[in-house]
């Protein structure tokens, strides 16, 4: 008589090799996705800051209405005549980029 299935030791081994490659992959996923959330922080970053420059330097007046600088985690400001600072909060700190207006075009 032929039986058709598995047995428990073969079940048990599926198992346990199953949880192996989740506690390996579960973490791995979380940093990737820290690292997506920092990412789109810095670019959003990069951008607040070059919107920032052009508006002031089209109209004199720090805007900060941009999607890019109305994300939660950026915070623009403008530091002296001609320096725009703008300030992202990442998983592991601050990422702070400035760029300024020099008549020329913008240094970073």
């Amino acid at each position: 008589m032929k039986r058709a299935g598995f047995t428990m030791i073969e079940l048990i081994f599926v198992i346990v090799i199953l949880g192996i490659l989740a506690a390996v992959a579960i973490p791995k996923l979380s940093a990737t996705r820290d690292d997506a959330k920092d990412a789109k922080v810095k670019a959003n970053v990069a951008t607040c800051v070059q919107d920032g420059i052009s508006t002031y330097t089209a109209t004199g007046v720090l805007d900060s209405a941009t999607p890019a600088c109305a994300d939660a985690s950026v915070t623009p400001s403008l530091s002296g005549t001609d320096t725009f600072v703008a300030t992202g909060a990442l998983s592991s700190g601050t990422f702070v980029l400035s760029g300024i207006f020099k008549g020329q075009g913008v240094s970073y």
